[in-house]
């Protein structure tokens, strides 16, 4: 197959990788009449679901019957949508929702497109690389509201659409497209996958601990039974028992099996490395390293370094503030008492802070632009580092970061830099005595799961775990939809 390039230095800078040789996906019908998709670890974001049109069966995804490419990226701009051919200034457009894989929390920053070749199969673990493959035509990004619109797509039946963030990846199929005019999409039929079965997700190895339960918050977001599974599993979420918390799923879970031990996962970086995403729920001790061997210091560095992605809740400052330098440089940490209950500052002052801000109105978690709410709020950040930090919620009496982010390696230029390391200075789930989830040695998982609501503060970290997955772009840029092949 001949590939097509887009501007080497644009993809270089603001993608890192794009694919250049594409697999063919195949689907298999269910009783429902949705088309549904193959998936599993590796797979190439499958056909899915065909959503409501008239039109036969195509081949989606590569030009099949029924579509009309046109003249994609008319404009010579990458990531332009093409010229319109309408009478009156018209325009072809989609439009739509994208949802987290629960189908009722709109997600910000989710790549939208059309692909006019096969997807590539994402690659596991943690890598310098944001992967978009399919030759896109016609692409888009969500906004804060989780909505896009697509301008000048294809037209016809069984027009293939892709929605992405990182290595969540889900395609479907629009039983038709209709020149000059709006395809609305119905609403909460575009969430992310659920499970391997409906597309790919990346692998996410999460420690559990007695002050944050972390696990919780992953099932809340959606994620199908079927994926949370022992390293030696096919499920993509593992878990590993950190001090105190949770450490074995129910009998009718995995058999009951207990997760492995937290020092298994982070004293190496082949360990680590597996693995897209990596969750620390706070352990409830302040500077504990019982767990946590010299080595496994320069692991966690190496890892993020190598591409991964950390959220450090609560007390895994550890890793910073005894890690490799110039990982103790990211804040100045103290240690003062509880700040308990507070309403903090979203910072705006930078395009994906100030989207936040949006998004927690648009989702119900403030109803006051740029103020939230939280609890369990910790005193150990006093201020982050600018050379390589930005801070996303503090206060200013006292003095605090309650969210801050940094992108990896430490101090690169922007176009070397592909991992990326959050640290929350709260304990986001809430506790006990709030009537939130728990996570205790003393429980199986999901037993400590009591909530199926989101928090304000639970919220915040949907949105950062979606944002950790993502393509990496500097803070002070916004980030952009894939950029359309010229053909």
């Amino acid at each position: 197959m001949n590939t097509k390039s887009v501007s080497a230095s644009f993809l270089v800078a603001r993608f890192g990788m794009i694919a250049a040789s594409f697999a063919i996906a195949c689907g298999s019908s269910s009783s429902d009449g949705l088309e549904q998709p193959r998936g599993g670890d590796g797979g190439a974001g499958a056909t899915g679901p065909t959503l409501p049109g008239p039109g036969g069966p195509g081949s989606p995804g590569n030009g099949g019957s029924g579509i009309d490419f046109g003249e994609p990226g008319g404009s010579g701009n990458p990531g332009s949508p093409p010229p319109s051919n309408c009478p009156g200034g018209g325009q072809t457009t989609i439009s739509g929702t994208v949802y987290a894989p629960s189908g009722t929390l709109p997600l910000y920053n989710v790549m939208v497109y059309v692909p006019s070749a096969p997807l590539e199969p994402l690659s596991s673990g943690a890598t310098c690389a944001c992967e978009v493959s399919g030759e896109p035509v016609a692409s888009a990004i969500t906004d804060t509201a989780g909505r896009f619109t697509l301008v000048n797509p294809p037209v016809g039946s069984d027009v293939p659409l892709v929605i992405q963030v990182g290595k969540w990846r889900r395609q479907f199929t629009l039983g038709s497209v209709t020149e000059c005019a709006d395809t609305a999409l119905p609403d909460q039929t575009l969430r992310l996958p659920a499970s391997q079965a409906e597309g790919d997700i990346p692998r996410i190895a999460l420690t559990t601990g007695n002050a944050d339960a972390l696990e919780c918050l992953v099932r809340k977001l959606g994620i199908d039974a079927s994926e949370f599974t022992p390293p030696s599993g096919t499920g993509h979420i593992n878990y590993f028992a950190g001090e105190g918390g949770t450490d074995r799923y129910v009998d009718a879970m995995n058999g009951g099996a207990e997760f492995p031990d937290a020092q298994s996962l982070w004293s190496s970086v082949d360990t680590l490395s597996p693995y897209d995403v990596v969750l620390l729920s706070c352990e409830g001790d302040k500077g504990f390293d019982d767990n946590k061997p010299d080595a496994a210091f320069q692991a966690l560095f190496d890892y993020t370094n190598l591409g991964g992605r950390v959220f450090a809740s609560h007390w895994h400052q550890i890793w910073l503030q005894r890690g490799p330098e110039p990982f103790p440089e990211i804040a100045d940490f103290v240690d003062e008492d509880d700040l308990d209950e507070i309403t903090a500052d979203v910072v705006t002052t930078f395009p994906k802070g100030a989207a936040l801000a949006d998004w927690l109105v648009n989702t119900g978690a403030t109803n006051q632009r740029g103020r939230i709410e939280l609890t369990g709020t910790q005193h150990t950040i006093e201020t982050e580092n600018p050379d390589y930090a930005q801070r996303w919620i503090a206060t200013d009496d006292p003095q605090t970061v309650q969210y801050l982010s940094a992108n990896t390696p430490f101090g690169a230029p922007a176009e070397q830099q592909c991992g990326r390391v959050v640290l929350s200075d709260i304990h986001v789930t809430g506790s006990e005595d709030e009537g939130r989830d728990v996570s205790d040695d003393d429980l199986e998982f999901p037993e400590g799961c009591v909530t199926t609501d989101l928090s304000p503060q639970e919220k915040v970290l949907a949105y950062m775990l979606f944002d950790i997955s993502a393509c990496i772009v500097p803070d002070d840029q916004p980030p952009e939809p894939p950029p359309i092949i010229l053909r």
